[in-house]
């Protein structure tokens, strides 16, 4: 007996309700399949159907066995696509929606190279804020950087984490006329961030554990980081941002890292996708390179 196909045919008998719906669907004929179920339930040991002039019922062995059926036959499924797709380059295109800061500060650094790889790929690039509904909108691949993730059907992937750091220009901290501390950061204007429900509020934990709220004067808030950004670096006030995002302007001196012993929460580079029992090539390449991309820390001074 063919097991494999016994299973093929004893999952549709219980899907369809009926050997009749089953059979019809599959192009086979009644007895074949009623034959493959007997022959199954002989092997077993067990039988796997009550059978009744109106309908079909599982036994208890029977729904256990249901369930590995179904478990087997769909990993066999996903090998055989896997193996497949395995053979074909990815074509086609990709649409990717990734936040605005990423856009323009990240995309440079891995984007062409992957394009270079992937030569019969055309990507479809959507920069916003704004978590998008990707099934709706058609989106293959989102990136995020977020502390927090909405509950949705979607496969979230980490990519790598995200410190959050605060800055300030040199040109600020010159016009000070003491340093800043924990203790007198409250006293300073944050440059604030405001989408966030809260964008005049840190949250700090000092070298020893301990935590501290901070709520700081307002002085310039905008929705959009890169903004936020051109702020800190003209010496409007004190900001706080994930280090990708002012990683450059670090290493040339027009922003300072500041209470470098006291931390944020941290937040984490996600590849977001949905969920689906399969994943095209072009996707899976792209997931693939941002995973080998993003092992090694990116972001260090």
């Amino acid at each position: 007996m063919d097991q494999f196909s016994a299973m093929q045919s004893f999952r549709r008998v219980v899907e369809h309700g009926s050997f009749s719906a089953a059979a019809a669907l599959a192009g086979q004929s009644h007895t074949v399949l009623s034959r493959q179920v007997k022959n199954l339930e002989r092997q077993l040991g067990s039988q796997l159907l009550n059978r009744t002039t109106r309908r079909l019922q599982l036994t208890e062995a029977g729904a256990l066995f249901y369930r590995h059926c179904v478990q087997i036959l769909d990993q066999m499924e996903a090998m055989t696509l896997e193996l497949s797709e395995h053979q074909q380059q990815p074509s086609g295109t990709l649409r990717l929606s990734v936040s605005s800061a990423f856009g323009e500060l990240e995309l440079g650094h891995w984007l062409p190279g992957f394009v270079e790889r992937f030569t019969g790929l055309q990507i479809e690039l959507s920069c916003t804020d704004r978590f998008v509904d990707m099934l709706d909108e058609g989106i293959d691949l989102c990136l995020r950087v977020t502390d927090h993730l909405p509950d949705s059907s979607l496969v979230a992937r980490t990519l790598a984490p995200s410190e959050v750091i605060l800055v300030a220009a040199a040109s600020y901290l010159k016009r000070l006329p003491t340093a800043i501390t924990a203790d007198n950061l409250g006293e300073h204007p944050l440059l604030g961030y405001n989408r966030l429900a809260q964008p005049q509020r840190l949250q700090l934990v000092g070298p020893s554990g301990s935590q501290r709220e901070v709520l700081m004067p307002n002085r310039v808030s905008a929705n959009s980081p890169m903004a936020l950004r051109a702020a800190a670096i003209g010496g409007l006030g004190i900001a706080s941002f994930d280090r990708f995002i002012v990683h450059d302007a670090l290493l040339d001196g027009r922003l300072v890292q500041l209470l470098p012993d006291w931390q944020q929460p941290a937040r984490t580079l996600y590849a977001l996708y949905p969920q689906s029992r399969y994943l095209a090539p072009k996707v899976r390449a792209l997931l693939d390179y941002l995973q080998d991309y993003y092992r090694d820390p990116r972001w260090l001074m």
